[in-house]
């Protein structure tokens, strides 16, 4: 089984309404020691999520009862778990959805397992960094990121981000001055470079909204015109 710093068992919650495909996922994850929970509906999805408790969540956009964006909704209301989303390889609408929703990452359908397993792998191994490889808090004109806690305020009041926007924060604010280009941002905070650049300024514009004064003249993170992004 594949373990946290703690020695707990990694957990994924997969919620896809097509058997053949939930059979096969649940299969080459829990080849890869993870522990799977695979449900059909988006009403299962939110009882299992509160029951299961999930270190992540694979979640597919067309479900019956509730779909995957009215899921990935009310989940991301109340906790940061990380959550990849399963989108048709045609409906853009849906993966931008998704990521305004609040999802860390998304596979279109069709896809390779070994592509999936992959992008798992990636987000658990973010989640996994031992807190003592980077100062413990960041602090920068009112901005705060504690790292251990997970915890980020403004001027004294605390705002909640999503697992992505977080470790995209702190690859930021860890590195002030230096400017990150789009693609490396996606091979630091996503763990590859092969998906759609506009992921990360979807994520970008969710964080000014979040940490920024006025995100439209943004103190911390800057737009580096034709590279990428910096924190200054």
């Amino acid at each position: 089984m594949v373990q946290g710093l703690q020695g707990t068992t990694r957990r994924i919650l997969l919620v896809d309404d097509e058997p053949s495909l939930q059979k096969m996922l649940t299969h080459a994850l829990e080849r890869e020691g993870f522990q799977v929970q695979a449900v059909g509906d988006g009403e299962a999805a939110l009882e299992a999520f509160n029951t299961f408790e999930p270190h992540l969540i694979i979640l597919d956009i067309m479900l019956p009862k509730l779909d995957g964006t009215e899921v990935c909704r009310r989940i991301r209301a109340q906790s940061d778990v990380p959550i990849l989303m399963l989108t048709a390889k045609d409906d853009e609408i849906d993966r931008v959805v998704g990521l305004e929703l609040g999802a860390d990452d998304y596979v279109t359908k069709p896809f390779a397992v070994r592509e999936l397993v992959a992008r798992v792998r990636a987000i658990m191994r973010r989640a996994q960094v031992p807190a003592g490889q980077r100062p413990d808090e960041l602090n920068y004109d009112g901005l705060k990121i504690n790292l251990p806690s997970r915890r980020v305020s403004v001027d004294g009041r605390e705002v909640d981000l999503t697992y992505t926007e977080f470790e995209l924060l702190v690859t930021l604010a860890s590195n002030p001055g230096k400017v990150f280009s789009r693609s490396a941002l996606l091979r630091r905070v996503w763990g590859d470079e092969f998906r759609d650049e506009r992921t990360v300024d979807v994520h970008i514009r969710h964080l000014r909204e979040k940490i920024e004064r006025d995100p439209r003249n943004p103190e911390f993170i800057h737009t580096a015109r034709g590279v990428g992004y910096v924190f200054r």
